[in-house]
């Protein structure tokens, strides 16, 4: 991926540290209040110390039916409370008790949103310890729902709006937001949320979404987080003529005014935070994302969860179903529904670890990667036609029109959707991967589950049980003559928490490809035995937190190894050391 971008932006590497563009400024390192000891007595402090009626508006200081009589006593709050004291887990049993009496997972959705805004550590200690039913809640699939209904369900702002109206003066708007100790900012401009196309400035749920990630299973703190939408229009008529529409009503701006707008922002983020801001692009198109990434990766701590994010978990998955499989990487071939940035991101990764593996160059080793758009198999009599990102991938063949056809020529024994298109994964398709592989591979992760290549059960039906699936968004256990099938998901929530706590927590200055590799290795590395047995390739997520550390481990680790860590003396145990700067959400005792 970095030879890619190392030649669009003209050769040069992110290990060069180039100056160009850089900004000086931002705030002293102080990342790591939640080291202390979680008995130690802490000062509600907000512009003042927090007491009465506004200690109960304040979610990160708010404990509701919490709050000791000693701690009522102290604060003012005796009276605005009724008497009974009750203990942070009998809260979380009773919201998780509602919670399940509410039908529609949209609904759900919007209970935990105010619930955050409400009691912020009841909020994390609740997705935590509920993390497998909660994210389907939180991330995808629900949160498209919420991103197509932002305007209908507003009720507070959760982040940053950054509108062409603020050109000129966003570093002004930036200093609005209250937090200044910022680690971590999820960005989007909302033109292609999951697989649903442009929402504009109602696509803000996504960065809040993954931001709530980065917490609950990363442990980055959440007065370190910063969500922000960038506001420079909407193509959606929908939107457009929607009165509840939020953003501006008007066409997306392009070209140079657009890219200034960015610029401004890039320049103005590490001006007011620094130079180790982690800064993650997120659901950009794919003309916009790439150019980002290539521009900035040298100048700034950027990172493109559909990208490389996609990129790293898909990786993950395929380094484990070897177990399955048999062989190595580079003894299988791979076709891609799809040539966008998830398609062409994942390939990349793919090519440089079977290159680190058998020594061979880069260039070779992409030849054992195909790639169909919507326009056929991608292949070297379409070069002149092609977008820049999909040329690596132009190999001599005669032209395919369609996936069938393809996957009957290539014979691959994986099959991975990247395409945004539901469906595509047809009967005639998955049964020609089983007609000429033991256990086909079959990777349907386009997003939401509505946009799904195929389902669990249609993958494990039309293989009559052989297959080795796994899926974006979740899907039931599928049961097929008589033995139960566990699906996988090649869920990115696997991968950038522990990736970004990592860069975080090694005062990472750039991200370089083999941290991406080290996250894919360390989470292979998490599937044991008994998953296999099961037919699993990902570890279940009631482990995120311990796997999240291990990743963040060996992130810090290549850090350190490339030069690019800040953070000295370089901890002897990464791994308990990134446990011991995890963000835990149990309530603290005020004085």
């Amino acid at each position: 991926m970095e030879s890619f971008l190392r030649e669009h932006r003209g050769g040069e590497s992110v290990l060069d540290l180039s100056p160009r563009s850089t900004v000086g400024g931002g705030v002293e390192d102080v990342y790591g209040e939640d080291r202390a000891s979680e008995d130690q007595l802490v000062t509600p402090w907000t512009v003042s110390v927090a007491s009465g009626y506004s200690l109960l508006r304040d979610p990160h200081h708010n404990k509701g039916l919490a709050f000791t009589e000693k701690e009522r006593d102290a604060h003012y709050l005796s009276g605005l409370l009724p008497p009974v004291v009750v203990s942070q887990e009998l809260q979380v049993k009773k919201f998780m008790h509602s919670l399940r009496q509410y039908q529609l997972p949209l609904h759900k959705y919007m209970a935990l949103m105010e619930l955050e805004e409400r009691n912020e550590r009841l909020f994390y200690k609740l997705l935590i310890e509920n993390v497998e039913e909660l994210l389907p809640i939180v991330y995808t699939p629900t949160v498209g729902e919420a991103c197509q209904k932002y305007g209908s369900i507003f009720r507070r702002p959760q982040g940053l709006y950054i509108s062409l109206k603020e050109k000129g003066k966003i570093l002004e708007v930036l200093r609005n937001w209250p937090e200044r100790a910022i680690k971590v900012i999820v960005v989007t401009d909302g033109e292609r949320i999951l697989g649903l196309g442009d929402l504009g400035c109602q696509g803000m749920g996504i960065p809040v979404g993954k931001l709530a990630l980065y917490t609950a299973l990363g442990g980055v703190r959440p007065s370190a987080c910063l969500p922000i939408t960038i506001d420079v229009g909407t193509n959606n008529e929908k939107l457009l003529n929607d009165e509840f529409y939020i953003g501006l009503k008007q066409r997306r701006a392009t070209g140079k005014e657009y890219y200034d707008l960015l610029h401004e922002f890039m320049t103005a983020v590490k001006q007011n935070y620094g130079e180790k801001v982690l800064i993650q692009f997120e659901d950009f198109a794919n003309h916009n994302a790439f150019e980002l990434l290539a521009k900035y990766g040298c100048t700034h701590l950027v990172f493109n969860d559909d990208i490389q994010g996609t990129a790293s978990v898909v990786l993950s998955g395929l380094v484990a179903s070897l177990k399955l499989l048999g062989g190595t990487l580079a003894d299988h071939t791979f076709l891609f529904l799809g040539a966008g940035e998830a398609g062409t991101g994942i390939a990349e990764l793919i090519a440089l670890e079977m290159s680190k593996q058998t020594k061979v160059p880069l260039e070779e080793s992409r030849k054992k990667i195909w790639l169909v758009d919507s326009k056929g198999l991608i292949v070297s009599t379409r070069k002149e036609s092609l977008q820049h990102f999909k040329l690596p991938w132009a190999h001599e063949h005669e032209p395919v029109n369609n996936l069938l056809d393809a996957v009957k020529a290539i014979k691959p024994t994986a099959l991975i959707g990247t395409s945004g298109v539901g469906k595509q994964f047809t009967k005639e398709v998955v049964e020609a991967m089983a007609s000429f592989n033991k256990k086909p591979l079959i990777m349907a992760l386009s997003n939401p589950t509505s946009q799904a290549e195929c389902t669990a059960e249609e993958a494990f039906t039309w293989t009559e049980g052989r297959a080795i699936f796994a899926s974006g968004s979740p899907f039931d256990p599928v049961e097929y003559n008589g033995k139960l099938f566990m699906p996988g998901q090649a869920n990115n929530a696997y991968i950038f928490p522990g990736l970004g706590f990592g860069l975080v927590i090694s005062g990472a200055i750039r991200v370089h490809d083999d941290m991406l590799l080290a996250a894919s290795e360390a989470l292979a590395g998490q599937v044991t035995q008994e998953h296999y047995d099961k037919g699993m390739i990902y570890p279940p997520f009631t482990n995120i937190r311990k796997i999240s550390a291990h990743i963040a481990a060996c992130v810090a680790a290549k850090a350190y190894d490339l030069g690019l860590a800040t953070r000295l003396p370089r901890p002897a145990d990464l791994v308990k050391y990134a446990e011991s700067c995890m963000f835990t959400p149990n309530y603290r005792s005020y004085r």
